[in-house]
């Protein structure tokens, strides 16, 4: 039998980039069957929320003399090298691990079996499966539902169960299919599987080397590289797309990112740069232009078309659509032009020549705003609720903002990403520096994200860290 450490962590929250761990429980099992116990209370540096108090029973008084995890990472990782690594829920604890053991510079990586996953694959009549419904469907002995050495002896207890209740070949089988590796495409070096991280970032395909380097083949960004790197070449098979790219990938580089916002700004800035081959979307759009409502008196308000360079997209400029070119932006008014009886003239699609009605109220259309026969500010009203639906999110804040992700901080002003950072020193060089084009799918992507947005606080009172 291989040395096995059941695993359970207590922690502050349930995002293993933010949030800290208060306790670790390990159960270790060598390849002779001897078993030791080891559980320690962790002090997370930062407070443990009041209903998370509730649920574990570890207080913030518990921890305050407890040792960082920088103090008990090297009995920490003593006890896990070379083992399986075995929890409930595996992804969630092996996570915290890796990213606590990433915060000191320390690479940690295991072979992981999640008992959800198993007992899963071996009882498939039940539909639950987390700790309490295994607890009673095998008569497990819980102890301290919610203390890591507890829950770490209840997965414990459930291997030694399955292997009661199962034979050695049910076990193995289903050990066989939740373990098997995934296959790469021949090029590419198998190590590379367990290189991957199960973390939220970027990752890159490159083809064959040329003159000018590695041919950029395609950007994807992803909540777990490993698991979305993987299923590329797990798909192959079935797709013509990733046979394609299969085929022609030659190396693999990937960026890890505090969060998915992190992923999302990196694909597209990587993407623009980049250009690879199988990237369809995201692609540059420095020159676009918008629709702005120009006030010319007596309730007369007419759009005149605006480059997105000269914007800032404040509360004081309300603006319509992203077009590609006038020609585009100019369609596009034609036909709410005819669609809500507007006038050509007062829109400036048409030339004015006192005294004579527009084309449009020749043929019935226009309601004679252009001739007096209409209010300027009733077309007003008309014109602006035809181009609601393309209105564009106002910058909701005087200056430059951020969004916080774990340990990042994304900088951000008028819609334009600055760039990430996790100093005040890099937040100080990104904002000295020239501000880069507004760009469409960095808008969508930032304007889904405005209620997490705050306000950049002055450089004497600014800390990122």
């Amino acid at each position: 039998m291989r040395p096995l450490a059941f695993v359970d962590l207590e922690t502050t929250g349930a995002t293993a980039t933010s949030d800290r761990i208060t306790e670790i429980g390990i159960v270790e099992v060598d390849a002779d069957g001897a078993v030791r116990e080891w559980q320690q209370l962790v002090n997370p540096g930062t407070r443990i929320p009041p209903f998370i108090e509730q649920l574990t029973g570890i207080s913030n008084d518990m921890v305050a003399d407890a040792p960082p995890f920088a103090t008990v990472a090297a009995e920490t990782l003593r006890r896990l090298e070379g083992r399986l690594f075995i929890a409930h829920n595996a992804r969630f604890d092996y996570g915290f691990l890796k990213n606590e053991f990433k915060r000191l510079g320390i690479t940690f990586r295991a072979p992981v079996l999640c008992t959800v996953k198993l007992s899963r694959t071996l009882y498939p009549q039940f539909h639950r499966h987390n700790l309490d419904s295994l607890i009673e469907r095998h008569g497990l002995q819980a102890e301290a539902r919610h203390r890591a050495l507890a829950d770490a002896q209840l997965i414990h207890q459930f291997w030694q169960k399955i292997h009661v209740d199962r034979s050695r070949d049910e076990i193995e089988a289903a050990l066989k299919k939740l373990n098997a590796r995934p296959s790469l495409p021949p090029h590419l070096d198998a190590a590379l599987i367990d290189d991957l991280p199960d973390t939220p970032g970027v990752y890159l395909f490159y083809g064959e080397t040329s003159e000018n380097g590695q041919l950029p083949l395609y950007v994807g960004k992803a909540k777990d590289i490993r698991q979305r790197v993987l299923s590329h070449f797990s798909a192959d098979h079935s797709s013509a797309k990733e046979m394609a790219l299969a085929q022609q990938v030659r190396r693999i580089d990937w960026i890890e990112t505090a969060g998915e916002i992190g992923a999302l700004l990196k694909e597209a800035k990587l993407v623009k740069e980049l250009q690879p081959t199988h990237n369809r979307q995201l692609r540059k759009n420095d020159d676009l232009c918008t629709w702005t409502l120009i006030d010319e008196g007596e309730g007369w308000l007419r759009p005149q078309l605006a480059s997105t360079h000269d914007l800032d997209f404040g509360l004081s400029t309300s603006c319509y659509g992203l077009f590609k070119n006038s020609k585009e932006a100019t369609e596009v008014l034609r036909a709410l032009a005819a669609e809500h009886n507007l006038c050509d003239v007062l829109l400036g699609l048409e030339k004015h020549k006192p005294g004579k009605p527009c084309f449009g109220h020749q043929i019935k259309r226009c309601k004679g705003a252009c001739i007096g026969k209409e209010p300027y500010a009733k077309h007003t009203l008309r014109l602006v609720g035809a181009l609601v639906r393309l209105k564009l999110v106002s910058w909701p804040l005087a200056g430059p903002a951020f969004i916080r992700e774990g340990e990042e901080a994304h900088l951000i002003d008028g819609w334009r990403y600055l760039g990430t950072v996790t100093h005040d020193d890099e937040a100080a060089e990104l904002l000295a520096a020239e501000r880069p084009p507004f760009d469409r799918d960095i808008y969508k992507l930032l304007a889904k994200y405005a209620g997490k947005m705050q306000a950049l606080a002055p450089a004497r009172e600014r800390t990122t860290e």
